[in-house]
């Protein structure tokens, strides 16, 4: 049976910064911002049913094969956030995602990643087509969200622009 999805990033539960994720700066530390966006990703996945049974099941997964992370407002102990995801892409073996996260009550934008995962056979580690079901629920998800725009932030690239001497 195929997944429902509303037209607008899938919406983490809350998540709380931790005391101990906070580096000397006293922000929370860029490897904690993974941890809040792989956990909101996480409960985007559980909703395309690729959780931890899909592992169980079916002996496949996905694989993050490129990230990309802006930091645009610090993030302090005990703060409430919560993650969106946005299915910008996909195709047979790999799907493009978009996410941010938001102080959950104020509503400012912390930071924003977006992230290529491939489709992996487990007993083969090599990377493989979604099952039919899964892509069904991909597409379903990708067709919910068609009316979003395109993240502004989707695509960007790191460089340091050279100034004509």
């Amino acid at each position: 049976m195929t997944a429902s999805f509303d037209a607008t990033p899938l919406q983490s539960k809350v998540m709380t910064v931790k005391e101990d994720w906070l580096d000397y700066n006293g922000h929370l530390n860029m490897a904690y911002y993974n941890v809040l966006f792989d956990t909101a990703l996480d409960e985007a996945l559980e909703r395309l049913r690729l959780g931890a049974d899909y592992l169980k099941t079916r002996n496949a997964s996905y694989f993050t094969a490129e990230a990309h992370v802006c930091y645009l407002r610090e993030l302090g102990s005990g703060m409430p956030v919560t993650g969106t995801v946005q299915l910008v892409d996909f195709d047979a073996k790999r799907a493009h995602f978009y996410q941010e996260l938001h102080h959950a009550e104020e509503g400012w934008l912390s930071a924003t990643s977006e992230q290529l995962s491939l489709h992996v056979d487990m007993g083969a580690r090599k990377v493989c087509p979604w099952p039919e079901d899964i892509l069904s629920n991909l597409t379903a998800l990708f067709k919910a969200q068609s009316s979003l725009p395109r993240p502004e932030r989707a695509g960007r690239k790191i460089e340091i622009r050279k100034k004509p001497a």
